[in-house]
């Protein structure tokens, strides 16, 4: 199965006028051919195996973020992502902190002074099969927020569905 664009899950706990409110927001759905312990494990079988491109360009991008005046992760949280053995409301999960997590839902994101954003997995059943679904919410705050995502927006639909699909053709999900 592809990797599918899809409506924002209704099954999130994420508070539906954010995502209605938000400048930017996608959700992508992919396959579950494997049995998850936790919101944890489908969050590094995607995020926590990055090829070294992609490490250099999230790390150009935190470098380019950092100079706009937005808080980023440390670069050891991009180059070697390590999971501990759980996760509560306010760790790290990789380089953001977690604001929700439940047996089925994990929302981590950063609150920035141009924008806010949320990145949600949500896992479901859809069409008889256990999915993923990823999200990312944008809430901007001035043109800094704005212009930040006309750039990065086109590389972040592309780079997100390569790492959902990654996951999947890698045997991951």
């Amino acid at each position: 199965m592809a990797i599918e664009a899809c409506g924002f899950p209704e099954g999130s706990s994420l508070d539906g006028q954010r995502v209605k409110a938000a400048w930017f927001h996608d959700s992508y759905r992919a396959p579950l051919g494997k049995d998850h312990r936790s919101m944890a494990d489908i969050f590094f079988a995607l995020f926590g195996h990055n090829p070294a491109w992609v490490k250099a360009v999230l790390l150009t991008r935190n470098r380019i973020a950092a100079a706009c005046g937005l808080d980023v992760p440390e670069a050891s949280d991009i180059q070697n992502p390590v999971q501990k053995a759980s996760y509560q409301v306010g760790d790290l999960i990789g380089p953001w902190p977690v604001f929700s997590l439940s047996e089925n839902e994990l929302i981590a994101g950063r609150d920035n002074r141009h924008l806010d954003f949320r990145l949600v997995l949500l896992r479901e059943q859809h069409a008889g099969q256990w999915n993923v679904v990823v999200s990312t919410v944008c809430e901007v705050h001035d043109l800094y927020g704005r212009i930040y995502l006309f750039f990065i927006v086109p590389f972040h639909k592309w780079g997100v569905k390569q790492l959902m699909l990654n996951a999947v053709r890698g045997g991951r999900l």
